[in-house]
């Protein structure tokens, strides 16, 4: 049956090449429509999650702030500071915290490499900010360790971009520049990275020395914020509620105070991240969809016509014994034909732009980070085929169905 079918529908495309043809443009044009919006909304939902979480995973990034809440007869308006003392006393009391770093800043820092000078932002922090924060080493490199923040070292960790604006093309690693006048030897770079979320810039641009030599150098008592890594991401608000209960306590504000101590959760930053990419997915996937039902409108059209052009045909088979659901089976795996041939056209077709648009550099040129990163993945070719499939079961039942309900002595006298 299937052998007769097929060959009824190639003999059909034969005769009616034209009619096929833009039948099948249809159905490949709204494939490669909604196949390509899908593959750039993935593209571009993964790209805003990575430079958010380039940034900083699962951490809280702590300030000390102002009360605003008035709290056991002490007013508000009180200034909070953290020290790192706070910063063990969380640890020590909040089970759930397994990481947690310092960071002093320091805005204005002067690198000096032979004749070359530039200013940046320093931070003094723990070793496990370069987990916390994403900042890893380049090959060769290293960040600084335990032994570092012991021995108070003069070591120096930067981000790629100001390394290469001091030492260009020349391998920094064991070099020694000065940092305001002090010498300091670089222990590594970081690895370049995308990032579109930051605190006091981008990391490329950072400089990093130990946390207990920028106390020595600069004799700072408290820190610019703190950095806490939770365990669990699904414990994150009592977590967040733990802290604020112990830094409430010693520094006597309500824990329900935000303001006392500002918080920037990266955790319910990259949930909402996670939504507006799910929302301009279904957007542009509605886009697509909407294009791929009109060229469904367009198959269903032109298989009407092919049931009035075929009428006669229909009668004589009719009337030589062929059943109704022949002529509806005939149909309907005609409209399923075309949408199937169309749409891996379209596919195809999609692949081949999205390889080559992935091959587009993106590095200099922070937007293309957001356009030249498409993403195909199983789940959307399959919806695409089971969309394809769904529009040409539709487009080819209606048409089926009259061709099947033809009365065979009025359709032998249909000229």
């Amino acid at each position: 049956m299937w052998r007769i079918l097929l060959e009824e529908f190639f003999g059909d495309l034969r005769a009616q090449k034209t009619r096929a043809f833009l039948t099948m443009f249809a159905i490949t044009w709204g494939t490669i429509a909604i196949v390509l919006l899908l593959a750039f909304g993935e593209g571009l939902k993964q790209q805003i999650s990575t430079g958010l979480l380039n940034a900083g995973e699962k951490i809280f990034m702590t300030y000390g702030g102002e009360t605003s809440k008035e709290f056991e007869g002490l007013p508000r308006g009180r200034r909070v500071r953290l020290t790192e003392e706070d910063m063990e006393l969380v640890v020590r009391s909040v089970d759930d915290i397994d990481m947690a770093s310092p960071s002093y800043g320091r805005w204005g820092v002067t690198l000096t490499y032979g004749d070359v000078k530039t200013t940046t932002y320093m931070e003094g922090v723990h070793p496990v900010f370069s987990e916390l924060r994403k900042m890893y080493p380049k090959t060769g490199g290293r960040f600084i360790n335990e032994r570092d923040v012991e021995e108070r070292r003069r070591v120096l960790f930067l981000g790629d971009s100001i390394a290469y604006r001091l030492f260009g093309d020349e391998d920094p690693i064991g070099k020694t520049l000065d940092l305001d006048g002090l010498p300091f030897t670089v222990v590594g770079v970081m690895q370049g990275k995308f990032q579109d979320s930051m605190n006091n810039g981008p990391d490329e641009e950072r400089a990093i020395i130990p946390a207990s030599t920028f106390r020595t150098i600069y004799g700072y008592r408290y820190v610019n914020h703190i950095l806490f890594h939770p365990r669990s991401k699904e414990r994150a608000e009592e977590t967040k509620a733990e802290i604020f209960q112990v830094l409430g306590a010693k520094y006597r504000f309500d824990p329900t105070d935000e303001r006392a101590l500002p918080m920037w959760d990266f955790i319910e930053s990259e949930k909402e991240t996670q939504k507006i990419g799910t929302g301009i997915q279904i957007f542009l996937g509605m886009v697509g969809l909407f294009t791929l039902l009109v060229a469904g409108v367009g198959i269903a059209n032109i298989m009407y016509v092919v049931v009035k052009e075929r009428t006669h045909e229909i009668g004589v088979k009719l009337a030589v014994g062929a059943r109704k659901s022949h002529i509806r089976k005939q149909f309907v795996f005609e409209a399923l034909l075309v949408s199937l041939i169309g749409g891996l056209l379209g596919l195809a077709v999609s692949v081949g732009i999205v390889t080559l648009v992935d091959m587009i550099p993106t590095e200099g040129n922070p937007a293309m980070n957001y356009i030249a990163n498409p993403r195909l993945s199983w789940p959307i070719t399959l919806g695409c085929m089971g969309i394809l499939m769904a529009i040409g079961l539709a487009a080819g039942y209606l048409p089926a169905r009259k061709a099947a309900a033809i009365d065979p002595v009025e359709s032998l006298r249909y000229e």
